[in-house]
């Protein structure tokens, strides 16, 4: 059969798919991802529920693929993921011509609904579906914390690290079909084996990564402020091939909101932390995100979160208006800030991270870098420094003066520089 995966949502979706390619690909099906205009004979929609855009785009794709079903284009549409598993009796009723609702956990389910074998054994195994230089390894499921506006919890329940064991070995597979760049991703690195040991082991999986021959760039994603093992921040100073990268969302900063939140810690410990990590790591970049919009947010609490990212400085910063979502603690408050209010609060800072990301790569120009090169374009290679993330990050353009291959790493000098692009010449 020709099995076609939809991946929604975030990289931890991702990887979900590439396990589920992967056990496909066993019982000799032949499988595709986010293949556009392809009759399938079945496809399977990994949707994400987690704020209100993302399950309009999830319900909206659904419908989509219900009408290429009606059409002929589908033989059978199946339905996965966290819109799933957060609302399969609503979606059951609305939707009957879905052929199956799954929930987050239920791949063998999956498998067998498609009449295929499921492989335990295959469990930790899977088809990539990023270029082959980098993949995305999930080290836990779940999240322990209890933000309030987050659903999270509630769809994926509680921790459930990976032991160290397990994920040396999928690392080892993904470095030994070529991946150079290794991606930790979870809903919350920093309390990674708290529910196996007891303490938080994210520098014992580090040195254990750090360690396999051939995995030159490790990153880390979602990291959690309140715990976060300060030994990480000096493995990350004294070690060659753990990026100078941490994504830490901090969501706000004004500490009556912190508390609303329930985000477990005030203002002057996060400062702590992120000036902990510039000291110690020189030149580190630090991702985060904020919340704007959140009930009861003032004028004043949003100018000092503003004041607060203008003094600051991230190097890279995404900004989220609030989304009131059912069955989450901040549920019960009032959502008493318009929505045009909500959007007039993350033009004006992420207009401001414009300028601050502008005046960051111009001081760059004149300087060599070591680039990892994603993808050829027509007019110019796409690369990547240590300290940019794939999608989400900025880019390095580099000339075609001299050809290159993915997957390579070159010195580029970087003699241009917009918001978000660095542009450069290869140093021969």
């Amino acid at each position: 059969m020709k099995i076609n995966i939809i991946t929604l949502g975030c990289s931890k979706n991702l990887v979900d798919s590439e396990y589920l390619l992967r056990q496909f690909d066993a019982s000799g099906h032949k499988v595709f991802h986010d293949a556009t205009g392809l009759k399938s004979d079945v496809v399977i929609l990994n949707t994400c529920g987690f704020i209100l855009d993302a399950k309009e785009e999830s319900i909206a794709t659904i419908l989509q693929y219900v009408d290429l079903k009606k059409q002929g284009s589908v033989k059978k549409v199946l339905v996965m993921g966290c819109l799933s598993e957060r609302y399969r009796a609503d979606l059951e009723q609305e939707i009957p011509e879905v052929d199956g609702f799954f929930g987050v956990w239920d791949h063998a389910a999956i498998v067998k609904a498609v009449g295929a074998d499921y492989y335990p054994q295959l469990a930790n195994d899977r088809i990539t579906t990023t270029p082959g230089h980098y993949a995305f390894l999930k080290i836990s499921e779940g999240c322990n914390r209890r933000c309030a506006f987050c659903a999270i919890p509630g769809i994926r329940g509680d921790q459930r690290s990976r032991s160290i064991k397990d994920l040396a070995e999928e690392a080892g597979h993904l470095i030994s079909r070529g991946a150079r760049e290794l991606i930790l991703i979870a809903q919350d690195l920093t309390n990674y084996g708290v529910d196996l040991t007891g303490r938080r082991d994210l520098p014992q999986l580090l040195k254990k990564l750090a360690s396999l021959e051939g995995a030159e760039w490790i990153r880390l994603h979602y990291a959690y402020p309140t715990g976060f093992p300060e030994e990480v921040i000096d493995l990350m100073a004294s070690t060659p091939n753990i990026c100078n990268y941490l994504d830490i969302p901090i969501q706000h900063i004004n500490d009556r909101i912190l508390r609303s939140m329930n985000r477990g810690h005030d203002r002057r410990k996060l400062e702590k932390l992120l000036c902990a990590l510039r000291q110690r790591v020189p030149g580190v970049a630090i991702r985060t995100t904020v919340l704007v919009g959140y009930p009861g947010e003032t004028g004043e609490e949003f100018m000092e979160l503003y004041d607060f990212v203008k003094a600051f400085r991230f190097e890279r910063l995404g900004v989220f208006p609030y989304s009131h979502e059912e069955d989450t603690p901040a549920a019960a408050l009032q959502d008493d800030i318009p929505e045009k209010v909500k959007q007039e609060r993350a033009s004006r800072i992420m207009e401001l991270q414009q300028e601050i990301s502008l005046e960051i790569n111009t001081a760059k120009v004149g300087k060599t870098f070591r680039v990892l090169i994603d993808a050829e374009e027509a007019e110019y290679y796409t690369g990547r420094t240590e300290f940019d993330s794939p999608e989400v990050d900025n880019e390095v353009l580099v000339s075609k003066h001299v050809p290159l291959e993915p997957g390579t790493f070159v010195n580029v000098r970087i003699n241009d520089a917009g918001e978000f692009d660095l542009f450069g010449d290869v140093v021969v």
